[in-house]
């Protein structure tokens, strides 16, 4: 097996050809991370979720990593890992056009709003969800794969 960095263009390559990462947030010392479905344009990564524990931490502390991964084997997969920033894209005029693109983007992959929309459970209380546009600013980018030999 060969390890390499990957270049630019194919880190953003798998940005674009795959919709399943996991963001780690921090709060105070203790980090958290959790599978997050997105959309990549530009610099950012757009995504859509309700109020909980990832929202109210990045709220906190917008400084965040992503990583995305594509695996066959062992021996054969691509890695890119994100240092970037949360911010918010409320329903406020300001944020209109950004709440169209994420939504446009967003939309393109098949069931993409299923868990925001979904009803669920807190303690055996039935909550009504609070949908949250977001987008993750990409302020450093690497890339690495291997290749079986």
């Amino acid at each position: 097996m060969l390890i390499q960095n990957m270049s630019k263009e194919m880190s953003v390559n798998l940005l674009k050809g795959t919709h399943l990462g996991r963001v780690a947030c921090v709060r105070g010392s203790q980090p958290y991370v959790t599978p997050f479905s997105f959309a990549h344009h530009g610099s950012s990564l757009y995504s859509f979720a309700n109020v909980g524990k990832r929202i109210e931490w990045m709220r906190a502390n917008p400084l965040v990593c992503v990583e995305v991964e594509d695996i066959v084997t062992r021996s054969e997969w691509r890695t890119v890992v994100i240092f970037g920033q949360y911010q918010e894209l409320p329903d406020t005029p300001q944020f209109g056009e950004a709440r169209v693109l994420a939504h446009n983007l967003l939309s393109a992959t098949a069931s993409w709003w299923e868990p925001s929309f979904a009803k669920f459970l807190n303690r055996g209380t039935e909550h009504a969800s609070e949908p949250i546009y977001f987008r993750i600013s990409i302020d450093e980018m690497s890339g690495r794969q291997a290749i079986a030999a």
